[in-house]
């Protein structure tokens, strides 16, 4: 058997409280609620991932990856795991990222749209 090491790496993450009044949002996780892959019932987040639907308590943390995959950690295991990187500015860093994202899903729609209008015309 082989023993492996967690390679380090700089994620960003916010600790949910469930009031809906909580001002430390990040806008990536904005953008997912508007895109749908985040709700709310019952007083609890769902996320839809790779894996299926995870569900979170007031008081997790929501993480988003290095591949901008998102999903929610217990506190105990987050503190036990992470710790706060000093002098990244993250909030740059992820609204970045996020303007990224929207740019390549754009011309993903543009492309398809594309094809679409095409389609008829492949076939003759």
């Amino acid at each position: 058997m082989s023993r492996y090491r967690k390679k380090p790496v700089v994620i960003d993450a916010f600790k949910w409280t469930g009031d809906p009044d909580q001002t430390e949002d990040p806008q990536w996780i904005i953008e997912r609620i508007k895109m749908g892959q985040v709700s709310f019932a019952n007083g609890l987040m769902y996320i839809k991932t790779l894996e299926g639907i995870m569900e979170s308590q007031p008081g997790d943390y929501i993480i988003r990856g290095v591949k901008g995959e998102i999903y929610p950690c217990k506190p105990d295991i987050f503190e036990a795991t992470y710790e706060l990187v000093a002098g990244v500015d993250l909030a740059k860093e992820a609204n970045d990222f996020d303007e990224e994202f929207s740019v390549v899903r754009d011309r993903i729609k543009e492309q398809r749209q594309q094809m679409a209008v095409a389609a008829p015309y492949r076939s003759r």
